[in-house]
């Protein structure tokens, strides 16, 4: 556990201030075809300051972590924030105290020594070499990253938090008839938790492993699809990234202010009236946990859950404090740094639509002519809300049945556009924390959603 140095500061800071102290650790085994390409152990860690002072942060950091240093960036920061001032002149008033504060104390990180990912990348890779000589090649990778901090902030806040997050990816190929490779991966198991929370016994995945081999061979036969705008069911895992990558960072105040399609769209439909999207702070609406919980943000701001579309109408943004009060919001807990080395950002932490009243086989028997698409492998939006999304697996639907299973294929639209031709939602919700976003500074991110049934551009041979 980070040893606190920055509780001793807490009678001097004046006006707002910000100190974290943080740790980042990463492990990685990774295995292509038997040979070892990644064997990781790394950290990252200091301390770092952030001062606001008539609207403008002063923000200093360090590598070192002692009390000397905690001395150095607090001072350092304030200088800053004073120098910053006498030219930008913004003259803005103090930033408005949360009530109370908030204390909080997470678990220990507890770290598990490296021969144990590297021997449950071996096992697993020798059950796929054993049991399927026919595929092209193999790639198996455990990966684990924890981002420990601790953090104190004049208004009260004094908070510990520990995120540990261990995943197991693995990456088939095989050859088509037609002499092109086929390629489909997955992550499989894992979440917020370390190596032993979920991978002390290979065999566990065995039968996973069997599906995902499956699912490779039937790709293998698979047809392309046809161009054109079609109805489409799209699976939990791509309607957890549409919410974040072509809904979620328009809605981000920062770039709302950047001039985002949302800038102009508060208070107006951006969906059908199927579509309620949340961002959710630590608790699900069954009260478990978050894949990704986070109680307190890096400002100090105890989270709360974030409402953004509901019934169809965009209804808020995600805050920092500065932002909040620019739009006459609450602040609900979204300004997050990846690295003691960064300033917070204002960020998504489990972003969803959520789920309807529909069954996943009723949608598929709603379309006629149309595809289900089951997973992607890449996706990129823009500001605007526009999107393209690889498809890694899906299937033909004719006649409200599944079909042939298709190549890789890509689909693409206008986010507030295609949400609203949203007119059925699956009554189940998926999760997943494997993900990491890139704004700027790469973050741990909780996806999810129900199935998705609506009218997308589809691309052809």
């Amino acid at each position: 556990m980070l040893k606190d140095y920055l509780s001793p500061f807490a009678a001097e800071l004046t006006g707002h201030v910000e100190l974290r102290a943080q740790m980042n650790t990463a492990r990685s085994v990774g295995m292509l075809n038997g040979s070892m390409f990644s064997n990781v152990r790394a950290e990252q860690g200091g301390v770092c300051a952030r001062v606001y002072r008539n609207g403008v942060y002063g923000f200093a950091s360090a590598v070192e972590y002692e009390e000397e240093s905690v001395r150095r960036v607090l001072r350092a920061a304030e200088e800053n924030a004073l120098f910053l001032d006498t030219r930008i002149q913004k003259g803005r008033p103090a930033l408005p105290a949360l009530p109370g504060g908030m204390t909080a104390l997470d678990k220990e990180y507890i770290d598990v020594a490296q021969k144990d990912y590297v021997e449950f990348v071996r096992a697993v890779d020798d059950y796929l070499k054993e049991k399927y000589p026919q595929l092209a090649s193999r790639t198996v990778v455990l990966r684990h990253n924890c981002m420990e901090k601790l953090l104190l902030v004049s208004d009260g806040t004094n908070s510990h938090s520990v995120r540990p997050r261990t995943h197991f990816v693995v990456r088939l190929t095989a050859e088509a008839p037609d002499g092109m490779p086929v390629e489909f991966f997955d992550v499989l198991g894992g979440g917020e938790g370390i190596l032993t929370d979920y991978f002390t016994d290979p065999a566990q995945y065995h039968a996973k492993l069997d599906e995902m081999v499956e699912t490779l061979m039937q790709k293998r036969e698979g047809v392309f699809t046809s161009a054109g705008l079609k109805d489409v069911v799209l699976a939990p895992d791509l309607a957890g990234i549409l919410a974040h990558e072509a809904v979620g960072h328009t809605v981000e105040a920062d770039l709302v202010l950047g001039g985002s399609v949302a800038a102009h769209s508060l208070g107006k439909r951006v969906a059908s009236d199927l579509i309620t999207m949340v961002d959710f702070a630590h608790t699900l609406p069954d009260g478990s946990r978050a894949p990704l919980p986070v109680y307190v943000d890096d400002e100090g701001t105890p989270a709360r859950d974030q409402l953004l579309i509901k019934d169809g109408m965009l209804v808020g943004y995600m805050n920092s404090r500065e932002s909040a009060v620019h739009f006459g919001m609450e602040p609900c807990g979204n300004a997050r740094g990846y690295a003691y080395s960064d300033e917070p950002l204002i960020r998504m932490r489990n972003t969803a639509i959520l789920p309807g009243h529909d069954k996943l086989e009723d949608m598929i028997a709603a379309i006629d002519d149309g595809y289900y698409f089951t997973q992607t492998n890449n996706g990129q939006a823009d500001t605007t809300g526009e999107f393209m999304f690889g498809i890694m697996m899906g299937y033909e639907i004719k006649h409200g049945k599944l079909g042939r299973a298709v190549r890789d294929t890509t689909i693409s639209g206008v986010a507030f556009q295609m949400l609203q031709t949203v007119d059925m939602l699956s009554d189940d919700m998926v999760w997943t924390c494997s993900g990491t976003c890139g704004k700027k500074q790469p973050m741990p991110v909780g996806m999810g959603g129900p199935a998705v049934k609506c009218k997308v551009n589809v691309a052809g041979k």
